[in-house]
């Protein structure tokens, strides 16, 4: 590789807000940076991703339309701030648990029942969760409330050193990743886990491609959501619980657990769709409530 090539892909590293090279500039700043700095400075670097990233910025406004309807031209504004602030703490939050630092996670139960009933009938529970603010938050909050074996799926990112980056401060956080494909055969793992008793956390504001998707609505509009979860949850048994996450302020998260959704072992297409709706209308409800705190770029 010549120098040419180098400096392409710096340039491309630098346009892109999930490259290598910004997560190690976070990590650095996380591990070495002073109380302060850690605390305060992420919010203003997130503005500055959110105006240098145009396509992002846009779709964060598509969202925000979504969720509550086309509003002064100043408060979109506002609220598009607010969501690249957010997720900015929320990541560096996310590497600071893991990081041996002072700074100690606060999270509070909300619904908790719901969790609770789920988990008394033994056959593990699947966590149907989305990209809100501090979603690395609920597998430690989880663990520390109910001793929960907690393991989060998700596809593979484009950048494969920003993934190991990132999957080491998580891991380290208490944060157990599972990188899964398109292959069946990537399910056993997840099964034997809930056939332990654990949980299986699952993102289903995306579709990674290759995999299969159920058709629902979401504030009115066509939306797709994993299938995966759903195959999951007739294979093994165990409910799916929607959990969405949002952040208080710094260090301080509340994991949210709504109704638990049961699946027959051979379901049928109506069953299916119906549970997938059932998704989509818990995640409505907690986006429509909080919609600065649904980190969805695509």
């Amino acid at each position: 590789m010549g120098i040419g090539d180098d400096l392409g892909k710096l340039i491309d590293d630098l346009r892109r807000h999930d490259s290598v090279l910004w997560r190690r500039a976070l990590d650095a700043g996380v591990t070495h940076g002073p109380r302060p700095f850690v605390r305060y400075a992420p919010p203003l670097i997130g503005l500055a991703f959110g105006i240098a990233l145009g396509r992002q910025r846009r779709a964060v406004r598509r969202n925000l339309r979504r969720a509550l309807g086309k509003r002064n031209v100043l408060v979109e504004n506002v609220d598009v701030a607010r969501v690249f602030a957010s997720f900015a703490s929320c990541l560096t939050e996310a590497f600071l648990v893991g990081r041996g630092r002072p700074e100690r996670l606060v999270g509070l139960c909300a619904s908790d029942e719901n969790y609770v009933q789920a988990a008394s009938e033994g056959r593990g529970v699947i966590i149907a969760t989305a990209h809100t603010g501090g979603w690395q938050a609920a597998g430690p909050i989880l663990r520390s409330v109910h001793t929960a074996d907690v393991v989060v799926v998700m596809a593979h990112e484009r950048d494969e050193r920003a993934e190991a980056l990132t999957d080491d401060a998580r891991d380290k956080a208490g944060v157990r990743i599972v990188h899964v494909g398109t292959s069946p055969l990537d399910a056993l793992p997840l099964l034997s886990h809930l056939r332990r008793g654990g949980v299986v956390a699952v993102q289903i504001d995306r579709l990674p491609k290759g995999m299969r998707g159920r058709e629902v609505t979401l504030f009115g509009e066509p939306f797709v959501v994993p299938e995966g979860p759903l195959s999951l949850a007739a294979l093994s048994g165990a409910p799916i619980v929607p959990v969405f996450t949002r952040r208080l302020g710094y260090m301080r998260y509340e994991v949210r657990s709504c109704p638990p959704i049961s699946l027959p072992r051979r379901p049928s297409e109506d069953e299916l769709s119906l549970a997938a709706r059932r998704i989509a209308a818990a995640m409505e409800s907690f986006l429509r409530e909080n919609p600065t705190q649904w980190f969805h770029f695509e």
